[in-house]
């Protein structure tokens, strides 16, 4: 079957390759057919070494698709079921599952570690245990979520990562406030998303920063009241808190210094929520001092910060009411053979989400 595979850490380019099979099927596990997959930035942090994964592996983790067969034990699939891929499945059995934080289960992070592909010259893992720039693969039951007969793959796909961040940012982490004021600081697929769940909120104010001009411009037709370029941040703050900081302020990046910069934009007591996936070495810092004094709350948001399947049917009850918008999202539509120039778009920042047709 076809997948993109990349050979080595660091290189730029996937390779699309017809020999590669798909394995581990089993008891517990359920064997996919990929329709659709969305093509994340966390794709490109793997790729680059910024997010630890061994090597070689496939990419992608935002997909949907439909069940093609279901191991020994697996209750509640069939085969034909219509599905999108929990990258981050609860085993409902760990402490964390336990207490009712099932974004922090550590079970699927386990799946990252065995391969899930192979090829003639040898194993193949899959991008946090799943690997979806693939037509066909094996995951966990857990990973596989049934989806309504009204949800299209593609829209099935985005809510299965960057929708579900974004609006649980907003929704579950942060918990926005009617009438507050709301700074976004990275305006891709998941900074939209979690400007769509502060506008679900009732934000009165929603700033979106980016220095993509397009990007911008689409923020404001998902719901921010402005959208500025970095350097227009300070007036903005201004304009809006009379210097005071933002009530709450989303870092969509995953880097340090635009943290910062987040940390600096928020009001004292306010809240700054760090949704983007940054490197191990990058170290976020904040003195002693400003820490107490100004009484701001920092709360890193994983995966929307919740229970992943009651926010995956609470994206899609506000998606059939129209209360958010997923399909136009979707800027452009590519085959798996074109998977490198969806790449380049989300590196320039050209496309918004690319949806991986297969």
């Amino acid at each position: 079957m076809r997948a993109a595979v990349l050979h080595e850490i660091g290189q730029d380019k996937l390779e699309v390759l017809d020999d590669v099979e798909a394995v581990g099927f089993g008891p517990g596990k359920v064997k996919l057919r990929v329709r659709a997959t969305g093509l994340c930035h966390s794709d490109v942090s793997a790729m680059s070494g910024v997010l630890p994964q061994p090597a070689p592996f496939i990419p992608g983790h935002e997909g949907a698709g439909e069940v093609i067969d279901i191991g020994d034990g697996v209750t509640g699939l069939s085969a034909g079921d219509r599905v999108l891929v929990c990258w981050l499945p609860a085993c409902g059995a760990c402490p964390a599952c336990r207490r009712g934080q099932t974004q922090l289960c550590l079970a699927g992070f386990m799946n990252a570690g065995t391969p899930n592909f192979k090829r003639p010259g040898g194993d193949v893992f899959g991008f946090a245990g799943t690997g979806t720039f693939t037509e066909e693969v094996v995951v966990d039951a857990g990973c596989a979520v049934p989806i309504p007969d009204d949800v299209p793959f593609e829209i099935a796909a985005l809510i299965g990562c960057g929708v579900t961040t974004g609006l649980g940012a907003a929704i579950n982490t942060a918990q926005v406030e009617a009438g507050s004021s709301v700074a976004v600081i990275g305006c891709g697929g998941v900074g939209i998303s979690t400007i769509q769940g502060a506008r679900v909120q009732g934000a009165a104010q929603i700033v979106a920063v980016d220095p993509v001009g397009s990007r911008r411009e689409a923020a404001l037709r998902f719901g921010a009241t402005e959208a500025v370029a970095p350097d227009g941040l300070a007036d903005a703050k201004q304009r809006i808190t009379a210097g005071e900081g933002f009530d709450y302020v989303f870092e969509v990046v995953g880097k340090s210094v635009t943290a910062r910069t987040a940390y600096e934009n928020t009001r004292r007591g306010g809240t700054l929520c760090i949704v983007g996936a940054g490197a191990m070495d990058d170290n976020f810092q904040v003195n002693m001092f400003e820490l107490f004094f100004d009484e701001k709350r920092i709360l890193p948001s994983m995966y929307g910060g919740g229970d992943v399947l009651r926010s995956y049917e609470r994206a899609i009850a506000l998606w059939r009411a129209g209360r958010i918008d997923l399909e136009s999202m979707i800027t452009h539509r590519v085959q798996l053979a074109e998977i490198n120039d969806a790449l380049d778009q989300m590196r320039t920042g050209e496309a918004l989400r690319t949806c991986i047709e297969l």
